[in-house]
């Protein structure tokens, strides 16, 4: 049935009911005390009416589908509608603060920056990533101008002149971000920031790479030229100095291998394309066979050791003899003639320790941080003479690091120095 015919029911039947009522009051009583009753009949209902106005009113003000008040008549259809147009109300909000949330989780994922800003730059929200970005805090900042907030020039003029089909390139808190800004609706901004701090430090390690191993073979093959053109053009050179110029000729090809050799091998263990071949490795015979080389390569210029009381653990027995060697080699190349090299291999709480200590010349505080660079020298004249490609310590980091485990250096400056590589506890063989 139409609500307006229910309705119209209702409000006749009601009439009705009074007017019955009058009717039998007239009857019994007469005329008066009829019209009385009816009179009472109608401020009843007039009362019942503005009772339900006023819980209607209070209701309004404080709109919930579990306190909507019950009705009588007309007013049961009104308050039933009221109550299924607020539960979906209520439901629509509930799905739409759901869906906030689920978006300001993602948003907070992000690892680009996004800061939400009105028209006039104010704003209104922005992700962890932008505060950590641009030094925003949503609590304290929201409702200032980004512009006051971000004090560059550079960002501000972007902001002025309103260019945002190019993004800008910004250099702030010691970090490197690309900012975009996206218009959106009519009164809203969208600033996205992108770090590119560490693609760039990854670039110029790149172009340092390149220039350093350019410049490390560029001199061998400038001796060996000017040697060939020498003696090309003197054929009849005397025979001592032609020996000698094929001696440091063959001394700068045999720099070039090794250099060659290490590059190959970093740029292997960088690729991460394999993964690590997990076999036992015999620590003894492997420290053995190290202790060995070592003495061949010291030739009795120095007094060298080896303690040994570790097990044996898992993981590529190449890696790891590749990385060890070359803390060895280190030591010998930097410790001066009747030095002390100490190796040692034990067994922690933590896991195995592999240490290499020698009383030499030591490396300063602030070199050490960036021993582990590529090409990376404390002092080059003195690499030209241990014969050092300057990657050995790029490999044992790379070999380290496919085997969770971590290199620790200490070191006074003319007293020697401490290489500790800590491997996991897990690397034990049990076997």
């Amino acid at each position: 049935m139409h609500p307006h015919l229910v309705f119209w029911i209702s409000a006749l039947v009601r009439m009705l009911t009074v007017l019955g009522g009058a009717a039998v009051g007239w009857f019994f009583w007469g005329l008066v005390p009829g019209l009385v009753l009816g009179l009472m009949g109608m401020v009843f209902l007039i009362c019942v009416q503005l009772h339900y106005l006023l819980s209607l009113a209070d209701w309004l003000d404080h709109p919930s589908s579990a306190r909507l008040p019950d009705g009588w008549g007309a007013w049961t259809e009104i308050f039933s509608r009221l109550y299924k147009l607020r539960r979906g109300d209520e439901k629509n909000q509930a799905e739409l603060t759901e869906w906030l949330a689920r978006f300001r989780q993602a948003m907070s994922l992000l690892p680009d920056g996004v800061v939400i800003m009105d028209d006039v730059m104010f704003l209104e929200w922005c992700n962890p990533t932008a505060e950590t970005h641009l030094g925003l805090s949503l609590t304290q900042d929201k409702g200032m101008r980004v512009t006051n907030l971000v004090r560059t020039p550079e960002f501000i003029d972007y902001i002025i002149l309103g260019r945002y089909d190019v993004p800008l390139t910004l250099s702030f808190r010691e970090r490197k971000l690309i900012v975009h800004i996206i218009p959106f609706e009519n009164r809203r901004q969208i600033l996205v920031t992108h770090d590119v701090t560490e693609s760039e430090r990854i670039d110029m390690m790149r172009r340092d790479f390149i220039a350093n191993a350019s410049h490390e073979l560029r001199t061998p093959l400038t001796v060996i030229n000017g040697f060939l053109e020498i003696a090309s053009m003197q054929p009849d050179l005397d025979v001592s100095i032609r020996s000698s110029h094929i001696k440091l000729m063959s001394e700068q090809g045999e720099r070039m291998q090794r250099l060659v050799e290490d590059m190959l091998t970093l740029s292997r263990l960088e690729s991460m394309e394999y993964s690590v071949r997990h076999e036992r490795i015999n620590m003894r015979a492997l420290l053995g066979q190290l202790l060995q080389e070592a003495e061949a390569l010291s030739a009795g210029r120095h007094h060298i050791s080896l303690e040994f009381d570790g097990p044996d653990i898992q993981g590529s027995s190449d890696e790891v003899r590749s990385a060890l060697i070359n803390l060895i080699t280190n030591a010998i190349r930097y410790t001066p003639e009747d030095g002390t090299i100490k190796l040692i291999w034990k067994n922690l709480p933590q896991g195995p320790k592999f240490i290499v200590q020698d009383n030499g010349i030591g490396i300063s505080a602030e070199h050490i941080s960036r021993l582990t660079e590529r090409f990376y020298r404390v002092d080059k004249s003195r690499s030209r003479e241990t014969k050092g490609t300057g990657l050995g310590l790029a490999i044992v980091k790379h070999v380290l690091l496919r085997h969770h485990a971590n290199l620790v250096i200490e070191s006074i400056p003319g007293e020697g120095s401490k290489f500790c590589v800590q491997f996991p506890a897990d690397q034990v063989s049990l076997g």
